[in-house]
């Protein structure tokens, strides 16, 4: 239920809500299966980048530069659609891979490991 503040529809880049550091966190989807495949950042540039040239493009944290994912890989993100939450401080970017893998272990996603199987899990206190 909305309050009438929150704009619905769709954002300019420059609406969204960045952090301190002008970054924003994007949850990448799998299109077809909605499997979580990574967690990135991006600020109104990489965004704008990211809408232009059909591809995901992050900022990257560790090395504090633009990061076109699959330049030097190879395993490019098609993007196909994105999505703003209700504060419009979170994305998440739904995509088509090129390849089958995403991390850079080689699996198809962050959260597995590179046996492509095998869940990264935390242990909950019991």
């Amino acid at each position: 239920m909305s309050d009438g503040d929150t704009p619905f529809g769709e954002y300019d880049p420059a609406d969204l809500k960045y952090d301190e550091r002008g970054l924003i966190p994007a949850i990448v989807q799998h299109e077809e299966s909605g499997e979580v495949l990574m967690l990135a950042y991006m600020n109104e540039e990489t965004l704008r980048q990211t809408i232009e040239v059909g591809q995901a493009v992050f900022w990257s944290r560790s090395r504090q530069q633009v990061w076109h994912k699959g330049a030097t890989s190879g395993d490019y993100l098609d993007v196909t659609g994105i999505l703003a939450d209700c504060d419009q401080d979170t994305l998440v970017i739904r995509v088509r891979p090129k390849t089958g893998s995403v991390c850079h272990t080689g699996a198809h996603s962050d959260f597995v490991e590179e046996d492509d199987v095998t869940l990264r899990v935390v242990k909950l206190r019991s």
